[in-house]
Order: C-alpha cells, then sequence, then structure tokens
C-alpha cells in the first residue's frame, strides 16, 4: 500500500500515527517488550518483532511454525541505558529507545534497520484502497460472487512497518512470480490469484523474501500483506496490512542457503518425496480425447520411442463435463475404471495421476449431499456461496468442518481403491471472503491464502496414510508459507511462447528461493499449441527441472506429435536424468532435512560473485550442474554466465571453460548446456536404464571432476526407499595420488572417471580403459572397498 505523494506529502486524507519512541520496556526470557511492541527470538539465527496496536486474538486460521523441527533456543538479552539488544548465533538487535528506531546486525555489518516514523498506522480513504488485491479482485468485484456488496468505510486503517535498502542491496522471492526476479521497484501483493503466468498475479504468494545481504525476512501473515520494495519509498521495503498487529523476523544467515533452512525449520522442510516421482509424467492434456485408445496409443508410443513414463495423469474429463468434481469416472469412457487402471499399469509400468479440485459443480452428483449436510462455504445469510465462473453453479468445499474434510476425504481413498496413485489438486485460488462465512468461524481474510494449505495437507496425508511416509505426492497449483510440505508444486497456465518459458523459469527460481525444494510446469507451454523448436528446448528445460510432467490445453504434448526429432532429443534428456538420479534424489533426501531446493538461482550458490545477482535464465540443479535453457531460435546466439573455476560440459566433457566467463554459443536442439562445477564427485547410475527408480548403489559409476589438492569429498548413494545412504564414499586427492573408499554400508561400483588429472603410473582395485588429456577412465575390478591411483 502506498500512503504518501512523493517522498514527503502523504495522500490527500491520509492519517499517520507515528512509533517516535519508547516509553516502557521489560526484558523477558526471549526478548524485550516494548509498549505495544515484542523483539524476540523464536529459534537460533531469528529476531521477530510484533507490533500490536489493539490487543486482538491471533489470526485464525494462523501460519503453523515449527511443524517439523523444534526451535533451537539461542538468544541472549542485553540492555546499555537506553539502549536494549537481543542476539543470536551472530544476529543481533539493537533497539534504541528515544526516538525509537531497530536495527539488525551481523558480526561483519548492519544488515537492515527501521528507524524514526519507518512505523506508523495510517488512516486510508477508502479510495485509496480500491486497487489492492483483495478489492479489485473478481471476487469482490463480480455480481455471482458478491451480489450484495458491503459499502466501503470512509476510513481504514493500516499498519506499515519499514526496513531500510541498503545500497546495492537486492531482494528476491515472495512465493511464485512471473515478473522480474530481482523485486526491487516491484509492488508485492501477497494475496493468491488464478491469472496465469503472464500477469502480475500470483498462485503462489508466500510473505518471505530473501536478500543477498545475508538476511530474510518472514512476514508472518496469513492474509492480505501488501510490500513496497522499493516502490514507494526507493530505499525501503514497506509492509502494510489492514489490521491492528503485524509481525515479521528477521532471518541471518552466512550464506543463502542457511536463510532457507532456518526459515523452513520455522515453516516446515519439504516432505521426502518416492523416487519415482522424478521420472517423466505425461498427461491426457485437457481438452482432448481420454479414450482408452488414445492413452494405449501414447504409453505404446513412447516406450518405443524409448521415452518411458512413469507417471501417467487423467485430467478434468475422467468425470464428466460439468460435473467436476463428482469423484467418479465417466462410465462412458470408463466403464470398468478398476479394471481400465490395472490394465495400463500392469502393461506400461506406470503410476496413475487424478485431476481434482475443492469445488463441486451444481449439476455433480454429489451437490446435494454435500448441500445438505453444510459442507459448503456459505454467504452470510446461510446460503451456500456459489457462483458460475468454471463449473455451474459451483460451490467451494468449507475444510475447517471436520465432517465437510472426512466427506471429502473418503471419495479419494474411494479413488485410491481403484488404483490411482496419486493426485493433481488444482485450484485453490479463488477462494471467496466477501460477505462469507466459515464453519469454525475462521476470518474469511487469513482463510483466502490459507485454503490452499489445508486442502493440499488434507490430500496429502491421505496419501501418506495409505501409502506410508516418504511415499505420497500431490502435483498442486496453489500454495502459500508452509506449503512447501506438501509437494510438487507447478506453475500454473502458461503460453506455449519463449516469453511463457522465461516466465516460467523466473516463477520457478522465485518459489525455491522461497523455501520450496521442488518445482515443475507444463512442458511446451499449456495455452496453444507451441512449435517444434519451443517444444524440444522446453523439453531440456523439463527434463532438467526438479520434476517433469507434459501437459497441454488443447493439443498433445507426446513429442512425435513435433517431429521424430523431438522423441530422439526427449529419450536423450530423460535418458541422462535417469541416469543422475543418485544424485537427484540424494539432493531431495537432503531437501528434507535443510529445506535445500533442488533448483537453485545462481546467488544461492554464489552469493560472493555479484554477477550472479541478476541472472535469471539458468540455474543449478543443486549445488554441481549449471543448467542454461535456451530461449532464442535456432541461429541466434544463446548467452549465459559461467562463475570462477574450471567447468566440464556434460555432454561432451573433453570441453573445459575456465571461469569467469560469459559464454555466447549456438545450441543445437539436442542439447542444453549443462555444467559440471569444479570439485565435483558424481554418482551416476546405468545408461538406458529405463526408470527413475532403482537400486542406486548397484552397477554404478564414480565421476571425479577438478578436485584440488588435498580436497576431501563425501558422496552419499541414497536408498530407494527412506533416508539412510546404501553406501558413503570417500574421495581423496592428496599429492601425487587420488583414491575412492566405501566407508559406510556397501555398494557394487562398476566405473571410476577422473577429469583434470595427471598422468596415472599405478593402480589398484580396478584397470585402465580409457585415457585422454586430463582423464582416466577405470574399470572396477571385483566390487573392491578402496581404489587407488598413483600421478
Amino acid at each position: 500500500m502506498k500512503f504518501n505523494d512523493g517522498f514527503w506529502l502523504l495522500k490527500s486524507g491520509v492519517k499517520p500515527y507515528f512509533a517516535l519512541q519508547v516509553v516502557k520496556a521489560e526484558p523477558t526470557e526471549t526478548g524485550s517488550c516494548i509498549h505495544n511492541y515484542s523483539v524476540h527470538c523464536p529459534t537460533e539465527g531469528v529476531v521477530g518483532v510484533k507490533i500490536k496496536h489493539f490487543a486482538r486474538d491471533d489470526p485464525s486460521p494462523s501460519i503453523p511454525l515449527f511443524p517439523d523441527s523444534p526451535p533451537i533456543r539461542n538468544v541472549e538479552v542485553g540492555r546499555d541505558g537506553e539502549t536494549l539488544s537481543i542476539s543470536s548465533a551472530g544476529l543481533t538487535a539493537v533497539v534504541t529507545q528515544n526516538p525509537y528506531s531497530i536495527s539488525f546486525k551481523s558480526p561483519k555489518r548492519e544488515l537492515t534497520s527501521s528507524g524514526q516514523k519507518y512505523v506508523a498506522l495510517y488512516d486510508v480513504p477508502s479510495q485509496w484502497t480500491l486497487g489492492t488485491a483483495a478489492n479489485s479482485s473478481c471476487l469482490m468485484t463480480d455480481i455471482g460472487s458478491n451480489p450484495n456488496p458491503v459499502a466501503k468505510p470512509e476510513t481504514v486503517r493500516y499498519l506499515n512497518s519499514e526496513l531500510n535498502i541498503s545500497p546495492g542491496e537486492l531482494i528476491y522471492g515472495f512465493g511464485e512470480q512471473f515478473g522480474a526476479f530481482v523485486k526491487n521497484g516491484q509492488c508485492v501483493k501477497l494475496w493468491n490469484q488464478d491469472g496465469g503466468t503472464s500477469s502480475d498475479q500470483a498462485y503462489k504468494c508466500v510473505p518471505f523474501y530473501i536478500t543477498n545481504r545475508n538476511y530474510g525476512v518472514f512476514i508472518n501473515n496469513p492474509g492480505e500483506v501488501e510490500v513496497e520494495v522499493g516502490s514507494e519509498k526507493v530505499s525501503r521495503v514497506g509492509m502494510s496490512v489492514a489490521e491492528s498487529n503485524l509481525e515479521y523476523f528477521i532471518i541471518y544467515g552466512e550464506t543463502p542457503l542457511e536463510i532457507l533452512e532456518r526459515y523452513t525449520r520455522m515453516t516446515g522442510r519439504p516432505a521426502l518425496l518416492p523416487n519415482w516421482t522424478f521420472g517423466l509424467w505425461l498427461s491426457t492434456s485437457f481438452l482432448t480425447s481420454y479414450s482408452s485408445e488414445t492413452v494405449s496409443g501414447f504409453l505404446q508410443g513412447m516406450q518405443q520411442r524409448d521415452c518411458p513414463v512413469r507417471v501417467f495423469h487423467l485430467d478434468c474429463f475422467w468425470m464428466k463435463q460439468y460435473e467436476w468434481c463428482s469423484f467418479t469416472f465417466d462410465p462412458e469412457n470408463f466403464p470398468d475404471p478398476k479394471a481400465y487402471l490395472s490394465e495400463i499399469k500392469s502393461k506400461y509400468g506406470v503410476k496413475i495421476c487424478l485431476w481434482i479440485n475443492p469445488y463441486i459443480s451444481q449439476l455433480s452428483p454429489i451437490f446435494h449431499e454435500g448441500a445438505k449436510n453444510g459442507y459448503f462455504i456459505k454467504r452470510k445469510d446461510g446460503s451456500i456461496w456459489q457462483w458460475d465462473l468454471w463449473q455451474p453453479g459451483l460451490a467451494v468445499v468449507d475444510f475447517t468442518n471436520p465432517a465437510a474434510a472426512k466427506w471429502y476425504a473418503d471419495k479419494l481413498v474411494a479413488l485410491l481403491d481403484l488404483g490411482v496413485d496419486c493426485f493433481k489438486t488444482d485450484f485453490g485460488e479463488r477462494i471467496p471472503y466477501a460477505s462469507v462465512v466459515f464453519h469454525d468461524g475462521s476470518n474469511p481474510m487469513d482463510m483466502h491464502n490459507m485454503y490452499s494449505i489445508i486442502y493440499n495437507e488434507l490430500v496429502f496425508n491421505i496419501l501418506k496414510t495409505r501409502f506410508g511416509e516418504g511415499e505420497a505426492v500431490l502435483f498442486a497449483r496453489a500454495s502459500f508459507a508452509g506449503g512447501q510440505r506438501f509437494p510438487v508444486h507447478w506453475g500454473g497456465d502458461c503460453e506455449s511462447t519463449w516469453e511463457a518459458m522465461a516466465e516460467t523459469i523466473r516463477g520457478c527460481l522465485s518459489l525455491t528461493s522461497s523455501g520450496f525444494a521442488f518445482a515443475s510446469h507444463d512442458i511446451g507451454g499449456f495455452e496453444g499449441h507451441p512449435p517444434p523448436e519451443i517444444y524440444q528446448r522446453w523439453v531440456a528445460f523439463g527434463l532438467f527441472s526438479s520434476h517433469s510432467r507434459l501437459h497441454g490445453s488443447s493439443s498433445y504434448r507426446v513429442p512425435w506429435q513435433y517431429g521424430e526429432d523431438a522423441a530422439k532429443t526427449m529419450s536423450k534428456f530423460l535418458n541422462a536424468k535417469h541416469e543422475l538420479m543418485p544424485y537427484l534424489y540424494q539432493l531431495a533426501i537432503e531437501s528434507n532435512s535443510t529445506g535445500a531446493p533442488i533448483q537453485r538461482a545462481m546467488f544461492i550458490e554464489f552469493p560472493q560473485d555479484r554477477t550472479t545477482h541478476h541472472l535469471d535464465q539458468q540455474y543449478m540443479l543443486g549445488p554441481s550442474l549449471l543448467v542454461a535453457p535456451v530461449f532464442v531460435p535456432l541461429g541466434q546466439e544463446t548467452e549465459y554466465y559461467i562463475p570462477a573455476g574450471k567447468w566440464t560440459y556434460y555432454w561432451d566433457q573433453s570441453r573445459l571453460v575456465e571461469g569467469p566467463t560469459w559464454i555466447h554459443e549456438h545450441v543445437p536442439l539436442d542439447e542444453i548446456p549443462v555444467w559440471i562445477r569444479p570439485g565435483t564427485v558424481l554418482c551416476i547410475g546405468p545408461k538406458a536404464i529405463g526408470r527413475p527408480d532403482y537400486e542406486y548403489g548397484q552397477n554404478a559409476s564414480i565421476h571425479a571432476y577438478g578436485l584440488v589438492d588435498g580436497q576431501v569429498a563425501t558422496v552419499k548413494i541414497p536408498p530407494q526407499k527412506g533416508i539412510k545412504p546404501v553406501a558413503v564414499l570417500k574421495v581423496v586427492n592428496e599429492g601425487n595420488s587420488f583414491s575412492l573408499s566405501v566407508t559406510e554400508g556397501s555398494c557394487e561400483l562398476s566405473f571410476l572417471g577422473v577429469h583434470g588429472t595427471g598422468v596415472i603410473q599405478q593402480i589398484s582395485g580396478g584397470e585402465k580403459v580409457e585415457e585422454s588429456s586430463g582423464y582416466v577412465g577405470i574399470k572396477l575390478v571385483g566390487n573392491p572397498k578402496e581404489v587407488k591411483c598413483v600421478f
């Protein structure tokens, strides 16, 4: 919310009430209570500021804090005359009383601060509030949604708090945002909306941002928050709510990954996913044929072209048109769904995903059951909230009603009994808030964003109950803070253009900079029919994303529809992803324990390299692989950046590049620039294994790239299920020797590749089978516990 007319003047009619000085301060065990402020430390490296004007209960619903991992208590409270301080794990907040200010410091520098007149209540004439996301949304303005709008008050009271933006400071995150990756200069409206990837609306708003200055900010508010990121006062971030309370947390970290670890400790870790989810997902698409002949033809065609599908998804029309959702297979297309699903699962080795959402059409056979029992969100007059956008007379399930949640859950359990393995939890953004009531009395403004969490948690837990810990997965569109606990999430409706592909990568990187470990998207774009070239470039990007799904709207995404060369290219990239699964699945396990994302914006891995701070068309896939999707037509050079060190090209490992440097090159359609970071040790699975879920410790290859003298690397080979590695390997490069040893567990290694080395004079535990400049390939003999090379 903008309150000012320029820097000095306020907008006409706006009245401010600034927080000017501290008149009373009382220390507590975790911080200090300063008048209507609470400065506290909930866990190490984090300081919270809670500003209260009027006493009120916490929001209902509230964002769950520490749902998985307990807080780490580590705090020191101090006082020096009129100055108060609170310190934890390198972060110190210093409060001065008159005039009031608070600064947040690391051991090296001031991170940010809130100075004189940075905090205020504002009484704002309603005319200035009409452009907020909530006030301008179709849920508020459409007569079907809000037929009897309540007159706006003459004045709306806002609480606003500002933090300083230092010179050179950049801000990222806020969930899945499709606009400019660096958020400086933007007004970010944290209010979930169904607007596609080509707008400033977002399906997954997250009230968290991370900076390139060693801190992040988590705004602990489930409702509508407006954040002016240097867009009102150009050197400040302003956080405003139309409420009387506001709480935010400064989260310190020496690295971006440490900030994300502390943030996800507070809001929840990404769940451990089954390894089959990392394979190729194929959809029927939306407005297409769902006949058994079409489905079987697609799955068979994918097998014949060495593009094995691991998950097959049935979109909306598995149910009858206009009955979404009925949770009943359309008998005309699926007369015996249990037999049908069993047949394609056994014949093609696929898991089954079904499309669902929380909206119930008035034409659905279950609508009257839900209406009779009070399972839907209601208007204030007691009638069911309904409108016609998406489905005729649809209602929305009220998950705050335990009976409604059980009713919905029972429908899904019946589908699991038929052989369904997972669900695409679509929608959940357009949740009404104007003149509605929820069963448990929750504030509708707070429920709007939080509904997506409650919805996805319900479905995720149904799957976890049925299949066990580490075996549940969603394909979800809407989310909010804490939603990373219920993966996977995809980027929503995008067009089939270069620009939409770029929007998608920005959305992915913003999301994974906001506590989410995994990100997916509709390969080829959702709307329209992509040209073959865009399709192939998007396939490459999609298969070097954490999760990979072929899905469209009115056209199919099977590769031969874009030429047989597209199928050959897809096979190449899919096989590469399968080979990389020991690396990728270990990253997923680590995400579950630390919150580290798999797809990482470049600044997350290279915070000391300022060139990386603006990059939004490339990313790191974990710490070791740099991926640079191509966004230009054939005949044009693509451009991307390589940080410092000697990097190895994935597709031709004799090609080395010394960074830092910019690469300008023509990239053939059957490649995507993928570079291996110096100092990396990769565990690679067998070639042409045809699936992502296999025994990663059998017939594996180890490749070491450019280890420096004295470097010791540890490699964990993940299990198929669970988190305990099947083996732990130690790699040492020291002096004139190189060694690989199994220090824990057991595995069957077949090959060792040493890149960036001198001439090897002696080998124990294997025999040299390949050698070229700076590289030697060693066939391991007798499954040795240790391999040693002498240069």
